[in-house]
């Protein structure tokens, strides 16, 4: 295994680098901070709960030897995936591949895989929190399944539905129709493990938190008392199948598109073959989803309310 080699000015000069990336990235950003709070409040043991780039303070307490320690457990040949996409010929692409990946020695210990899995929650969370944001904003989140998952895929659709650009439910309802938000947006984050599905509302002026709640929740709870239409539906499937086409235009696209068939899903046939499973999905697929998961007792109701600044 390769040595990382790093002395303790490099370090802290990295490290300075990256946290000017999270000033930049998040901090100094309007609302750059919602998506660490929204996990940090939904999730408890799991570690979507942190943030991938870390607080200020997790950075200042790291070491020389936590980074060592980090690129010797995982930076290892047992957690490496090789895609290789292109116009070649494979027994020289595979030559290369084992005169130069193939001299990289095995690690001395198991790659960690122990991940603790997040309790089903049981009861209605809401939080009220302060930042310094010029707007209140409102989040609406359930906990949801994990990518490939039968349930996955009519959760995809559903947040087209709700939330896929400017004709979607939620923006058009709070933003265009009751006037009480100037930005409402929503996801699906369906990845490795089980993850969320939410909405958000930034508060229009004059108007309140609990209205822009209500709509929320109201739309989150339509989608799930009521079949969507046969034209939302074919809409969220035309945006599916526009970003199904564009996420693989580049050769570096599809090789990502194959990894992630291979990594996540452990078949390399779903990189093309979940096309047809988006195309079949019904209205009551996604109705019963939505009673699956936008419970009141699966839900998450975080209020982010601008902190009094101070003399």
């Amino acid at each position: 295994m390769a040595t990382l080699r790093i002395d303790k000015d490099t370090f802290a000069n990295e490290r300075d680098v990256v946290k000017e990336e999270r000033r930049m990235r998040v901090d100094n950003q309007p609302y750059g901070r919602l998506n660490e709070i929204i996990y940090d409040q939904a999730f408890t043991v799991h570690p979507y709960k942190h943030a991938t780039i870390g607080s200020m303070e997790d950075l200042e307490a790291a070491s020389v030897e936590d980074v060592r320690d980090f690129y010797k457990t995982f930076y290892v040949p047992a957690n490496a995936t090789l895609v290789i996409v292109g116009d070649f010929e494979t027994p020289q692409a595979l030559t290369l591949v084992n005169n130069y990946m193939g001299r990289v020695p095995k690690s001395d210990r198991a790659v960690p895989r122990d991940i603790p899995q997040e309790p089903p929650q049981t009861k209605e969370k809401r939080v009220t929190l302060q930042q310094p944001w010029p707007l209140p904003a409102v989040v609406v989140a359930y906990h949801v399944t994990k990518d490939g998952n039968p349930d996955s895929y009519p959760l995809h659709i559903a947040a087209k539905v709700l939330s896929d650009g400017q004709t979607s439910r939620i923006y058009r309802k709070l933003v265009y129709e009751k006037q009480m938000a100037v930005a409402a947006f929503g996801n699906a984050n369906l990845i490795e493990d089980p993850n969320l599905f939410y909405a958000v509302g930034i508060v229009q002026p004059g108007h309140s938190p609990a209205d822009v709640e209500k709509a929320l929740i109201g739309e989150l709870d339509r989608i799930r008392d009521e079949p969507v239409s046969e034209h939302e539906l074919q809409r969220a499937k035309n945006q599916f199948a526009r970003d199904y086409i564009v996420a693989r235009e580049t050769v570096q696209e599809k090789a990502a598109q194959l990894a992630h068939a291979v990594v996540i899903h452990n078949d390399i046939k779903t990189a093309d073959g979940e096309f047809d499973i988006f195309q079949n999905i019904t209205a009551a697929d996604i109705q019963r989803v939505a009673k699956t998961y936008f419970t009141p007792t699966n839900r998450l109701v975080l209020t982010i309310m601008p902190k009094v600044q101070t003399q």
